[in-house]
């Protein structure tokens, strides 16, 4: 419980064991060229950069950043970075907010606030699969263009 009623409920402590389960999970994906759990410029997340041989030329960097807390919220940001400077974002996330409810996603090109509302499954593994897939989709869409 919040010290103050009027302050929005938080997401608890960081679920660092599954976080490393979550890394290791990542790493039997050859989509993956490198996976941090917790590396030191984002503790509190893992880290996983794409294998930009699935990307055009264009793409200098895509990856998935992951946090997961012990209420079972979540936040999964997924950004391409581009040689012109910019970039492509989109996040899964469950967690208590005044904008959405718990469970949305935050749609591309640049995740607004104001997101989508959305149902994810309680597991683990089935969110990422969901992630993971809707990821595929936006990857093999760069090929068939």
């Amino acid at each position: 419980m919040p010290d103050n009623p009027a302050d929005p409920p938080r997401t608890g402590p960081l679920d660092a064991e599954l976080l490393d389960r979550i890394a290791a999970h990542l790493t039997r994906s050859a989509r993956f060229d490198d996976i941090q759990a917790r590396p030191a410029y984002a503790p509190n997340s893992v880290v996983a950069d794409y294998d930009l041989g699935y990307f055009p030329g264009g793409v200098t960097r895509a990856y998935l950043r992951i946090r997961w807390f012990e209420t079972d919220d979540f936040n999964i940001h997924y950004a391409e970075q581009y040689n012109t400077g910019e970039s492509w974002e989109c996040r899964w996330d469950r967690h208590p907010n005044d904008h959405n409810t718990r469970e949305h996603f935050h749609p591309p090109p640049d995740t607004p606030t104001l997101g989508e509302d959305e149902d994810y499954p309680d597991e683990w593994r089935d969110v990422l699969t969901t992630v993971l897939t809707r990821l595929d989709e936006r990857i093999e869409a760069f090929w068939t263009e």
